[in-house]
């Protein structure tokens, strides 16, 4: 495992009901990930939420407010914490509900934190 498949681990486990973490580059190709569910449909929700959040940073700064401290999209049966981590590159972790959000918020920025060190 990478020390950045680590650090994903380490997030994941300390949120209960995570379904998984990701990290990856802005274009969506995972660096690293770890899931309880099926690589390939990790994988594809993974860059499709990548997507989403260079959506969002375009918006944002056409607005001039800076670009997202964090995206978090609830959908009916999954939670998905989006956090940009430098250049480009995201974390990502996906919860079911009812999964305390407080907590899987605080494991991501934890880990894009340490992500971010990792690359330095």
């Amino acid at each position: 495992m990478s020390p950045f498949g680590a650090i994903l681990r380490a997030a994941v486990e300390r949120i209960p009901h995570a379904v998984g973490g990701a990290f990856a580059a802005s274009d969506g190709e995972m660096v690293d990930s770890v899931t309880s569910g099926d690589t390939t449909e990790w994988a594809i929700l993974t860059a499709h939420y990548g997507v989403v959040l260079a959506n969002l940073e375009a918006a944002f700064g056409t607005w001039h407010f800076g670009g997202p401290e964090f995206v978090m999209i609830e959908h009916e049966r999954l939670d998905v914490l989006i956090h940009p981590v430098v250049d480009g590159y995201y974390a990502l972790v996906a919860v079911t509900p009812p999964a305390p959000l407080a907590v899987a918020l605080a494991s991501l920025k934890t880990a894009a934190t340490a992500l971010k060190r990792e690359m330095a």
